[in-house]
């Protein structure tokens, strides 16, 4: 098993783990603010669950229906996970709304406050977990879900300071009214990663630090050649795919071609794990002279 389907299979044994904690907070308070984060951990389920087979299924080897692989499985769970935190700030809101028109007493908040706060210790561990490891795996699914959590214990912070303040002040609107903040907080959050999903369904560049590196390595790595234009990247989940046409001279050989690309081929994987390199060779006339200036 990759490392990748662990790390996603953990997240749905530490979301349900999570849940389980939540649930019992809002059954021992009956708090409408810890019931809305009792139901967002139930979206953190969902979405691990989604994220789970998502990485299955990009993980499988490409085939003739799919020549590039099935990378893009990542973003499609990314933004059904954004889509389900919607659905959960839609939910949450229309608590909040009844909680505003018949407001209830809180009963024993302060055990359920502990209960809730050892759910947000674990989900804001897991979460530094799965974002940092994510960044390394390259993996949008895991940064996904770990920005998701992130903002679930942003949000759980802000209902224990306000349920606190509710409990002391005995003003019982506060209940309700942290609801909806918590709402508005998960709402934000279902955009950002519908938002950076649909970026890589876009084929989306990689970023200017990365094109500035790849350009250095096919300098450096393409001594025999004259120059290489037209290069263009995009990022796939774990893949990144990199093509550009590579201009020779009329006397070198197909040979020598051919060695050419294979030293800029490994210096690229060299840089970027998982890439997938494309080389069009070119003849001499067909220099643009705006390109890559091979030294």
């Amino acid at each position: 098993m990759s490392q990748t389907l662990k790390l996603a299979v953990g997240s749905l044994i530490v979301g349900m783990v999570v849940l389980g904690l939540k649930a019992l907070a809002w059954w021992m308070t009956g708090s409408i603010a810890l019931l809305s984060d009792a139901m967002e951990s139930i979206v953190n389920v969902a979405a691990a669950g989604v994220a789970l087979v998502a990485i299955r299924v990009a993980a499988i080897p490409a085939d003739a229906n799919h020549p590039y692989g099935h990378h893009k499985a990542e973003f499609l769970s990314a933004v059904l996970e954004g889509a389900m935190i919607i659905v959960a700030a839609l939910l949450i809101l229309r608590e909040a709304t009844l909680g505003f028109l018949d407001p209830k007493p809180l009963v024993a908040p302060l055990e359920g406050l502990l209960v809730n706060g050892s759910a947000t210790l674990l989900n804001a561990l897991w979460s530094w977990v799965l974002i940092s490891r994510g960044r390394r795996l390259r993996s949008p699914a895991l940064i996904a879900d770990g920005r998701h959590l992130l903002a679930d214990v942003v949000s759980s912070v802000g209902v224990t300071v306000g349920v606190l303040a509710a409990i002391f002040t005995g003003w019982s609107w506060l209940d309700p009214a942290l609801a909806a903040l918590v709402a508005v907080n998960v709402l934000w959050s279902g955009w950002v990663v519908v938002s950076s999903s649909v970026s890589g369904l876009m084929d989306e560049s990689v970023s200017d630090e990365v094109l500035v590196r790849v350009r250095e390595v096919i300098s450096q790595e393409a001594v025999g050649a004259v120059e290489a234009h037209d290069l263009r990247t995009r990022h796939a989940g774990q893949a990144t795919f990199i093509d550009f046409h590579l201009v020779v001279t009329g006397e070198t050989t197909v040979a020598a071609a051919h060695d050419i690309c294979d030293r800029i081929e490994s210096a690229l994987h060299r840089l970027i794990p998982h890439s997938r390199v494309s080389i069009h060779v070119e003849p001499e006339h067909k220099a643009k002279h705006n390109g890559i200036v091979v030294l």
